[in-house]
């Protein structure tokens, strides 16, 4: 059998081929590239091979080149894909391909046809296409459309119009879906012979060729039967579905309207040649259409609604891949959850030991400054008790003067109010000097306030001054404008003040009394308030400014080298900075504390006059 298949294919391709110029006959796909002089280029779809379709067309060409000499016509023999890259590319002018190729091209790039091809064995142009089932001779199982189900079926492609697309309407019609309910299709490609030759050996129990084919074979009969076959008395052959308008030539966009004219009126005047090939006005392709749209392909195709079914069918690779992609990325995030949660974990305790350590410094840092205070107060003690005596012995003198005035008979109302009035006042001085003690070396947690930096100094001054016998005279110089604030805590700054105060005194100790003096100075210095402390006593050397806030320094017998510390973490806990100098002119040092203004108020801008 395969022997006699062989033979019969050398004789259908290779009997009376007619003398065709070389490069008419392309097999393949060619770059796209410019219409050269008047070079006209015609893609044809070779179904049945290059060989056979040149046979076939070949007295198309001659024709054209005879009717209109001013124009070289030149044919490009393709296959499906390789016809529709040409098409797309612009490598072509005319195109004659099959009428379901022709819809779908003419929907996406808008070819346009301009007459039907007519051919001998079919009188009617819009019924000349149909596609025929066979099987093998012996198959007497395999009498209609529907014995294939559960067969292995053998065409040319899935994008065939006559060798798969009409007979699968067919099928749908019958409820008989190709994927579902036959065993296999086996896609042989171009030419069509290569499905002969899957039925005769056996690969394939049914196959699908263009309607007429097998009349083109001699003695067909004793090799293949026909499935389903209709009796059409516009076709002359065995179909085994419904008829289509047959093959349209089409011109492209880039096609030149008087060439397309021109080609049309040569195709119409084509005389009946031996293949018995004419050429007729266009036809109606609305059959076409309505097989495109019952099978919701091609240029319906949007129109399908894929059943999950279905798609499982199709896509249950990528449904594989999918899932587990899915598995692997919800694996992924339980992992990742997990390890933040370790993480987040971790960093809350490491967060609530850093707070406890926070705390800890904290409390270490408020029982410094508490020490610090108590230092102060501990070094101004000797003065501190000397100023406490004084109003204490007025009191005493006032209680005296009463007694005496008592006993003597001299004690009168105005004596009485006399006396009472000074007891009154001296312990007033006393409750005073205690109550600023009292608060100053109070322990507490740190408070921050909106205050103006002048009366926090005044208070460190006034609470200076009334715990010593002969303070030293101290000048405030306020610089500052009325409406500057800072946000700080207030005992914290009174304490630097102290501690700038106290050094100034131990270096005045020495000094002549000319000298007992301080300074103090209030500006501001662009964002900044700063409060500059100088007195005019020692000074000290480059070793001890270069060692100034180092803790446990101190020049100092008695002194602990803390206050100054102390103070520095002050300033900087405040965003602030501390520092001390030699001024510029004359003795003595300059210890200076800047701090961030908060806000300024209207008296704090100069207005314009």
């Amino acid at each position: 059998m395969r022997t006699w298949i062989l033979s019969l294919l050398a004789v259908i391709c290779f009997a009376g081929i007619s003398t065709v110029p070389a490069e008419a006959v392309v097999s393949g796909h060619q770059p796209a590239q410019a219409r050269s002089g008047n070079t006209v280029r015609i893609g044809i779809l070779a179904y049945r091979g290059v060989e056979q379709s040149i046979r076939e067309w070949a007295p198309l060409i001659d024709h054209l080149n005879h009717a209109l000499p001013g124009q070289r016509f030149v044919a490009l023999y393709l296959e499906l894909d390789n016809l529709r890259k040409a098409i797309v590319a612009g490598s072509v002018d005319f195109v004659l391909t099959n009428p379901g190729h022709y819809a779908e091209l003419e929907a996406e790039v808008g070819i346009s046809r301009i007459a039907t091809l007519q051919q001998a064995f079919s009188p009617v142009a819009d019924q000349a296409l149909g596609a025929t089932v066979i099987a093998a001779a012996g198959r007497q199982d395999l009498q209609t459309l529907e014995d294939m189900r559960g067969q292995v079926l053998a065409a040319t492609s899935q994008e065939g119009f006559g060798g798969y697309q009409i007979i699968w309407r067919e099928l749908a019609e019958l409820d008989l879906d190709p994927e579902r309910d036959l065993a296999g299709r086996l896609f042989v490609g171009f030419p069509m012979q290569r499905v002969l030759e899957a039925v005769a050996d056996g690969r394939a129990d049914v196959g699908i060729v263009r309607a007429c084919l097998l009349e083109s074979l001699p003695d067909w009969q004793r090799h293949y039967r026909v499935l389903g076959q209709h009796e059409h008395s516009a076709l002359d052959c065995a179909v085994s579905s419904r008829l289509y308008p047959d093959w349209p030539m089409a011109t492209l966009r880039h096609t030149p309207p008087d060439l397309a004219r021109d080609v049309a009126v040569a195709l119409l005047q084509m005389p009946d040649n031996p293949q018995g090939i004419a050429w007729t006005v266009p036809a109606d392709y609305q059959s076409v259409h309505a097989l495109f749209q019952a099978l919701q392909i091609g240029p319906y195709a949007h129109l399908k609604v894929p059943t999950l079914q279905h798609l499982a069918q199709r896509y249950w690779l990528f449904l594989l891949l999918a899932t587990l992609a899915l598995l692997g990325w919800g694996g992924y995030t339980l992992r990742v959850e997990y390890l933040v949660r370790q993480r987040t974990s971790a960093l809350e305790r490491a967060l609530q030991e850093r707070e406890a350590l926070e705390a800890r410094m904290r409390a270490g840092q408020e029982q410094a400054d508490h020490l610090s205070r108590l230092s102060v107060l501990g070094e101004l003690s000797s003065t501190l008790a000397h100023e406490l005596n004084q109003p204490l012995a007025g009191v005493g003198n006032y209680a005296q003067s009463l007694l005496r005035r008592l006993d003597n008979g001299r004690l009168t109302p105005e004596a009485v109010r006399e006396a009472s009035t000074g007891i009154m006042s001296q312990a007033q001085a006393a409750e005073g000097i205690v109550r600023r003690i009292r608060g100053f070396v109070r322990k507490r947690a740190g408070l921050r306030e909106i205050h103006a930096l002048p009366a926090l100094v005044q208070d460190a001054v006034a609470l200076f001054s009334g715990m010593l016998s002969q303070a030293p005279h101290i000048e405030i110089d306020d610089r500052l404008a009325p409406g500057l604030r800072i946000m700080v805590d207030p005992l914290q700054i009174q304490q630097v003040v102290l501690n700038f105060l106290k050094n100034a005194l131990d270096a005045l100790r020495t000094a002549s009394p000319d000298a007992q003096r301080i300074d103090i100075v209030l500006e501001a210095c662009g964002a900044w308030v700063c409060l500059r402390v100088r007195d005019r006593g020692v000074g000290m050397s480059d070793a001890q400014l270069a060692r100034l806030f180092e803790p446990f320094y101190t020049t100092k017998e008695d002194g602990l080298g803390l206050g100054l510390s102390i103070c520095k973490s002050i300033a900087e806990a405040h965003g602030g900075q501390l520092s001390g100098a030699r001024p510029d002119d004359g003795t003595g040092m300059v210890f200076s504390l800047c701090l961030p203004v908060y806000e300024r108020t209207a008296e704090s801008v100069d207005l314009p006059d």
